[in-house]
């Protein structure tokens, strides 16, 4: 079974539900599985060391969980237009892969949540692009022949999945929200597949 890493960071719970729609798409396509992964916070003050295993949810990612998947979506929070410090740390340690060009030619995705609607989604998902593309993935984005994404009021983009959070975090993911998740999911697969052949 070839697998794509749904790798994400949550703060408050929307961007892993959404890697879990991403997920959910994956998974429509034969013969490929989601493996769902996180990264640890990081610390304000100094540097601090998270325990092994999460206390809930998706495990730790490892260097292992890039090298055996066929693609990778990357979820992230939207932190001032970029993404969130955990997911930037990650890829700041990733530096013998690029040496290696392990990830070259493997498809990627990005999906993010904002607060508000003008919140920075997509400088977010621009930004999240940009460690991938100097590990020389090929960027995979939504196109508009989904139709969510010409009648949605709330996230979407052509860059990727994106949700509005609202100021409290609290505003669930709306139906064409979560089908542009799902959508992205299977069309990361679908291309994997297609370069993996």
């Amino acid at each position: 079974m070839r697998e794509i890493l749904v790798l994400y960071y949550s703060r408050h719970g929307a961007v892993k539900a959404m890697a879990q729609y991403v997920a959910r798409g994956v998974e429509q396509v034969e013969g490929v599985a989601a493996r769902l992964r996180t990264v640890p916070a990081v610390s304000t003050v100094c540097e601090a060391a998270a325990p092994a295993i999460p206390d809930a949810g998706a495990p730790y990612v490892e260097f292992g969980d890039l090298e055996e998947c066929i693609g990778l979506a990357m979820g992230s929070p939207t932190r001032f237009g970029n993404m969130a410090a955990p997911l930037k740390y990650f890829w700041d340690t990733t530096g013998e892969m690029w040496l290696k060009a392990t990830l070259a030619g493997r498809p990627a995705a990005v999906f993010t949540s904002t607060s508000s609607l003008h919140g920075g989604q997509e400088t977010t998902l621009t930004s999240m692009m940009l460690p991938l593309l100097h590990h020389g993935m090929l960027i995979v984005g939504l196109p508009y022949s989904e139709p969510e994404l010409m009648v949605t009021r709330e996230g979407g983009t052509p860059y990727g999945a994106s949700h509005t959070a609202g100021p409290a975090s609290d505003q669930p993911i709306s139906d064409h929200e979560r089908k542009l998740c799902i959508a992205l999911g299977r069309r990361l697969a679908e291309i994997a597949v297609k370069l993996a052949a």
